[in-house]
């Protein structure tokens, strides 16, 4: 007869070690508290201004001199009426949009084309004109105002609209192919060859599959040109000396300058916050836009 097969010992249960977090080092600590710190004086460094400002729009010139930090008394909401029919910032509004929006269209068309050539095509003179597109970036605007002041004379649109959308979009072409040319190198190569064996040329290509997998370069691009140009002074300045096509920026410096102390500071603390919200508003827009990546563009 055959022993009993003797019963196999059960195995234990696995225990998992928790292992307890103990106080973060002292190191981590300081840092911690140190980063914190400076974002708290940073957040009221922006904040303080734009909240006073706000604040200021809604007194009136004598409540501004007597107590600038208080509280308005009551709120004056003709301040804004007034700074958009008196003062002309609706006027200098709507061209500011004008011009910008129009320059801002052609920079981002022209350059994302420009910028889709130089990296992924190879050509001769590429490496030139991709050092061109550097040096526009290095090149301060002050040293172009002149040329561009004859340039715009000649061709006959100086103290025009149309004159200062030539001027912005040259102003900011150089850093939006700059900004996208690495975006664009950076895109699979394996989807524009797959539009290619599907019969796509190569302007299908670019505007029906790279293009859209480009969009969260261009709301980045986009959003940067958009506040440097809103905000641009010395070009309308030195190209467009015709009061009624002055932009925003213009319209707020010759307001703030026209009669000294009798300026109705209401109306321009009102003027300055108009001219604020157009960029909070394009940054909120697309700032959705800027969560999306490549991979979800490419499974689109």
């Amino acid at each position: 007869m055959s022993a009993p097969a003797l019963p196999r010992p059960r195995p234990r249960p696995r225990t998992e070690t928790v292992r307890r977090r103990g106080p973060a080092p002292r190191g981590e600590r300081a840092v911690g508290v140190t980063s914190h710190t400076i974002l708290v004086v940073w957040t009221v460094l922006v904040l303080a201004p734009l909240l006073w400002t706000v604040m200021s729009s809604l007194k009136t010139s004598q409540e501004i001199f007597a107590s600038p930090f208080s509280l308005p008394a009551s709120p004056q909401f003709g301040n804004y009426v007034s700074a958009w029919t008196t003062a002309g910032i609706g006027r200098y509004f709507l061209n500011s949009v004008l011009v910008v929006g129009s320059a801002l269209v052609i920079t981002m068309l022209l350059g994302a084309m420009s910028a889709y050539v130089l990296a992924r095509f190879t050509f001769p003179g590429r490496t030139v004109v991709r050092t061109l597109v550097v040096a526009g970036l290095t090149f301060p605007v002050f040293l172009a105002v002149v040329p561009l002041f004859f340039i715009l004379q000649q061709l006959g649109v100086l103290n025009t609209l149309p004159g200062l959308v030539a001027a912005y979009a040259a102003y900011a072409y150089p850093f939006t192919v700059f900004f996208l040319m690495s975006f664009f190198a950076d895109l699979p190569g394996e989807i524009g060859e797959a539009a290619a064996l599907d019969g796509a040329g190569e302007w299908r290509t670019f505007f029906q599959v790279m293009l859209p997998m480009a969009r969260p370069g261009m709301a980045s691009v986009a959003i940067l040109n958009f506040v440097g140009l809103w905000n641009q002074f010395l070009l309308p300045v030195v190209l467009n000396s015709d009061p009624d096509s002055y932009v925003l920026t213009q319209g707020m410096a010759s307001f703030a300058s026209q009669a000294g102390y009798s300026v109705d500071f209401g109306a321009l603390f009102a003027g300055a916050v108009l001219t604020i919200v157009p960029v909070l508003v394009v940054y909120l827009v697309f700032q959705r836009r800027l969560q999306g990546s490549v991979a979800q563009g490419t499974f689109k």
